[in-house]
């Protein structure tokens, strides 16, 4: 399986700023090449951090005007994820606290309610995904940003983000491990970065997306993180920053059929 994926921002700076992108393949790609340019003059590459699970963090201090990001990628076949930097017993501990947008304290009634007569961690997964499923509209632009899995619940509408965030918050609310990976996702319509869920079935992490927008076995992943917090591909840390256009693009050579039952693992 090969897939291209591509990424274009622009972005009016207007004061010095200090922004992480992250929008790289995790765990590096067959090839691939990061180019930022400030008012046409091209800029030095951004210090590149280890993010953990093979989630790769650009760091750029930039001055005042038009900066446009371009990121090409090609990979051929499945790449290997990095084991995390801390133990794999604490990252699954990680998994299961509550974070800023999956309050999983605040939902756990309505976890046990719904899901506690479920028995096992692949069951439990697979219900909280069709329950979430069938709970929520998708409609683009109902969410604001600061929007946590508590509002989505209420709201009953939502984005990919929204939906990965409810899962997530529900499956930490009955002791599952599960954690929001940031994706390039081919046969997305419409094309933009997605957000789906890796959950802990006891033995393995296995990928869900209660969208059902993109076939999961053909998703790259991006970044790895217990919420939308941590996987952004743009944050501003200091300055003022505008995104003014976004451009996303994710190609595989054999479109895969999305089965909602198959157990999938993102590499």
């Amino acid at each position: 399986m090969r897939r291209d994926v591509t990424a274009r921002l622009q972005l009016t700076v207007s004061e010095p700023a200090l922004m992480a992108l992250q929008i790289a393949v995790a765990g590096g790609a067959t090839s691939e090449r990061l180019t930022l340019t400030l008012d046409d003059a091209v800029l030095d590459p951004p210090r590149e951090l280890d993010a953990g699970h093979g989630g790769r963090t650009h760091v750029l201090d930039c001055a005042p005007g038009e900066l446009v990001v371009e990121y090409v990628a090609q990979v051929e076949g499945r790449q290997e994820v990095p084991a995390p930097p801390l133990s794999a017993e604490m990252d699954r501990l990680l998994a299961m606290r509550p974070s800023r947008y999956c309050p999983s304290d605040r939902l756990l009634a309505t976890a046990s309610r719904e899901f506690g007569s479920v028995e096992g961690a692949e069951a439990r997964i697979a219900a909280v995904t069709g329950w979430v499923r069938d709970r929520l509209a998708y409609v683009g632009g109902s969410s604001k940003p600061t929007d946590d899995a508590v509002d989505t619940l209420l709201l009953g509408e939502g984005v990919c983000r929204d939906y990965a965030h409810l899962v997530v918050t529900l499956l930490r609310a009955l002791d599952v491990p599960a954690r929001l990976v940031a994706v390039y996702a081919p046969g997305l319509f419409p094309m933009d970065f997605h957000a789906v869920v890796e959950a802990w079935t006891g033995s393995r992490w296995v990928v869900v997306d209660a969208t059902g927008l993109a076939p999961r076995e053909s998703m790259l992943r991006i970044h790895t993180g217990r919420d939308a917090a941590d996987t952004a591909f743009l944050t501003t840390h200091h300055g003022v920053v505008e995104l003014t256009s976004i451009q996303v693009m994710a190609v595989v050579d054999e479109l895969p059929k999305e089965d909602p039952g198959a157990v999938v693992e993102l590499g």
